[in-house]
């Protein structure tokens, strides 16, 4: 065995938002580890908000990336091909005993597909979960994903079936839990009190007394057809004549309302419109909401956590748990659909559910743990 092998770092990738969460609390593993496990950090850039990205790592007390990458927007094609042109770099310079990707996103794929030509092992948190819906670009970075990866950590037990149907041997997938709640369940009581937060923002009180929802809008299938996001929108208004819906707008849906000429519609007396969220506002206002209606996979998995009913607005879900043990229910995109899902919620209570095996807070111990071991025994091997 190589003696300079166990000095090499584990290239650990971000690139968007929910990389984050579940990246930090893997980062605080390694550093807890005994022995020492190098790592290198490296941001690709993919979501590139300065200020967003400056709150979320003091918020998770994630460190400051060693690597930035500063790839930018641009088409799935592009920023995939740039976030490999300017990782393979990276490999050169530094080296890797494994580069670690979580999560679906391009980063995800570019940098699993750059360490498997190089011959480095990948590792992939969060494997295994398929929505089975093809036309989402992050199905296919997850499929592929899985497809070249040396080792694949799962967050339920149903994955490692969609895994073998995929042909991936069983021995290489290890079930582990979820990171997502690692991260919940260090940070929820550092998380602002929600009625602070709505009272900051000037919304009266008063009109909180029966509750309020939280709406999350970002999936492109969702908001960039004025044919889809018009009806969504106004279902919300009508379901905001029950329970006022605190809107954490995102870019991309304020951009998209306000080409369709549609922003006006959140007008409404039952809506508090507010920018994009730090992370602990979010965990702070999700806590303490009656439900939250959302189109995100993570806010599927932190309402299950919380126990606090979920509405989603989707056909599917790769998050099959959160719907059969959690609090989740796919209602889809048709209105009358979602409103009657709300006013169930609301006329009985909504789903409670369980908080699914392994949702402990303590699966970056476990995926850090195991890693470090495989990784001897590899280089033991005389693996590179």
């Amino acid at each position: 065995m190589d003696a300079d092998i166990s000095l090499r770092p584990v290239i650990c990738v971000v690139g968007a938002r929910p990389n984050y969460m579940k990246m930090a609390p893997i980062i605080r593993a390694f550093r807890a580890h005994a022995p020492a496990v190098p790592v290198l950090l490296v941001h690709t850039g993919q979501h590139y908000d300065v200020a967003m990205n400056d709150r979320l790592f003091a918020d998770l007390e994630l460190p400051r990336p060693d690597v930035n990458l500063g790839v930018g927007s641009g088409s799935h094609a592009v920023q995939t091909a740039e976030v490999m042109k300017r990782f393979e770099p990276v490999i050169d310079a530094n080296g890797a005993r494994a580069v670690l990707v979580v999560g679906d996103v391009n980063s995800t794929l570019a940098c699993a597909l750059v360490a498997s030509k190089r011959g480095v092992p990948v590792v992939h948190v969060e494997s295994g979960l398929r929505s089975y819906d093809r036309t989402m670009p992050e199905e296919i970075n997850r499929v592929l994903t899985d497809q070249i990866s040396d080792l694949l950590y799962t967050t339920e037990r149903s994955a490692h079936a969609n895994l073998v149907r995929e042909g991936i041997a069983p021995q290489r997938a290890v079930f582990v839990g979820n990171v997502m709640i690692d991260s919940l369940r260090a940070n929820l009581s550092k998380a602002p009190a929600a009625s602070d937060l709505i009272a900051a923002s000037g919304f009266g009180g008063e009109r909180l007394r029966g509750g309020y929802g939280v709406v999350t809008l970002h999936r492109p299938s969702n908001v960039d057809h004025p044919d889809t996001l018009g009806p969504i929108v106004d279902a919300l208004r009508n379901i905001s004549a029950r329970l006022p819906l605190v809107f954490a707008l995102h870019p991309r849906t304020r951009a998209n309302l306000e080409r369709f000429d549609m922003l006006n519609r959140l007008d409404a007396q039952g809506f508090l419109v507010l920018p994009p969220q730090g992370y602990l506002e979010m965990l702070g206002l999700m806590a303490g909401a009656t439900m939250v209606l959302t189109d995100s996979g993570g806010i599927q998995e932190e309402t299950t956590a919380l126990g606090v009913p979920c509405l989603t607005i989707r056909e599917n879900t790769e998050r099959p748990i959160t719907v059969e043990q959690g609090t989740n229910t796919v209602v889809g995109i048709d209105p009358a659909a979602l409103r009657a899902a709300a006013d169930a919620v609301l006329d009985g209570g909504g789903k409670r559910g369980r908080v699914p095996e392994y949702w402990d807070g303590r699966a970056a111990e476990r995926i850090v743990a195991h890693l470090a071991a495989w990784l001897r025994e590899r280089e033991s091997m005389g693996g590179v």
